[in-house]
């Protein structure tokens, strides 16, 4: 039966292809925005261990981490409770970093842990109105020390180039506190504020306890909670459903459409099948592996073109220096299911109908 499916669709290969194509663009969409999700996720976990954290304070109920609000007052009672043992407040300024807007520029204590733990590979420890940078930025920018690099439109020096170990880190820049408050218009005020635990403390329980202890903040301590912090890959996720149930009426539409058409077209031969021995099942298996089929061609075009795609969608948007698409076995296995259900889910009204096919009658309107 294989055999004589590939020999139907070969017979037809415009009208297939242009089926398998429809299909592949839905799937392709799917795996992109997975890949993109998990990217972002993966991201995430960055906002939990800035600077070698255990938790990060910010502000609840924010469209997104990097827009939290948090008064310069409360590090300091942070710093005072029994169960942690360092905290040092951070201002993150996106979208600053000339030339590469998806770098996120840090605003630090100098003498905080989150400054003091940085590797200089390059150069100097910041002084002054001069800046460090990230080794990822140093490296795709072309930077060293004693260059320029334009932060909200100022120049500053390049004192030295810092690895960390942690992506947003290194793909970014790093200032004195106060310089980047001056820059950015916001005295007194902070975006997060990275938190190192006492010996004894336990994450998940003195991250509540912290919460309920300064009512408006939100204290992330795994990278699941930094990915629902924010809206974005709340949006994003909710974008696949949508366009997975699009997909599947619209090619499952378009399937049932082709191989509706496939069941007119071929009455005569479906009718001769049936007089020679086949069951009406197998001949609507017959019609119904080769919408499967279709899918399955369309299913591995949108792997591939979501494979790609999906990279270049995080190359277009920006935001290559802090998110990555990252495209998972059970993302590709999702989308190929997608591809799987349409073809189905297209192939189950024509072959119902050739089940009720008259082979006699069939036969004669050939």
């Amino acid at each position: 039966m294989l055999g004589l499916i590939a020999a139907n669709l070969a017979r037809r290969w415009g009208r297939a292809a242009l089926t398998a194509l429809g299909v592949g663009i839905g799937v392709a969409m799917i795996v992109g925005l997975l890949a993109l999700t998990q990217g972002l996720k993966e991201s995430a976990a960055g906002l939990v261990h800035l600077g070698g954290s255990d938790l990060g304070v910010f502000q609840s109920n924010v469209s997104d981490p990097t827009a939290s609000v948090l008064p310069a007052s409360l590090v300091g009672r942070l710093a005072a409770r029994r169960d942690v043992a360092r905290a040092t407040p951070l201002l993150l300024v996106v979208d600053a970093i000339k030339g590469d807007p998806g770098a996120v520029a840090f605003g630090a204590d100098p003498t905080g842990f989150f400054t003091q733990r940085l590797v200089m590979v390059q150069g100097s420890r910041a002084q002054g109105a001069a800046v460090l940078v990230g080794d990822r930025l140093a490296q795709t920018r072309h930077l060293r020390p004693g260059a320029r690099l334009t932060i909200e439109g100022r120049g500053l020096r390049i004192a030295g180039i810092y690895h960390s170990g942690i992506y947003f880190e290194d793909s970014g820049a790093v200032m004195a506190l106060n310089q980047a408050q001056g820059l950015v218009g916001r005295a007194g005020e902070e975006t997060a504020i990275a938190v190192q635990l006492a010996p004894r403390a336990r994450p998940g329980p003195t991250a509540r306890a912290i919460q309920r202890a300064f009512p408006g903040t939100q204290v992330i301590s795994d990278p699941e909670e930094a990915a629902r912090a924010g809206a974005n890959a709340t949006l994003i996720s909710k974008a696949v459903l949508a366009i997975a149930v699009v997909a599947l009426l619209i090619g499952g539409f378009s399937v049932m459409n082709t191989m509706a058409m496939a069941v007119i077209e071929r009455q005569g031969e479906l009718g001769l099948l049936s007089t020679v021995g086949w069951s009406p099942s197998r001949v609507a298996a017959l019609i119904l592996g080769e919408g499967v089929a279709v899918s399955l061609l369309g299913a591995g075009t949108g792997l591939l073109l979501g494979v790609v795609g999906s990279g270049a969608l995080v190359h277009l948007l920006g935001i290559s220096s802090y998110v990555s698409a990252s495209v998972t076995a059970w993302g590709l296995g999702r989308g190929l299911l997608v591809g799987i259900a349409i073809g189905v889910l297209g192939g189950l009204y024509p072959a119902w109908r050739v089940t009720r096919m008259r082979p006699v009658k069939a036969l004669a309107r050939s």
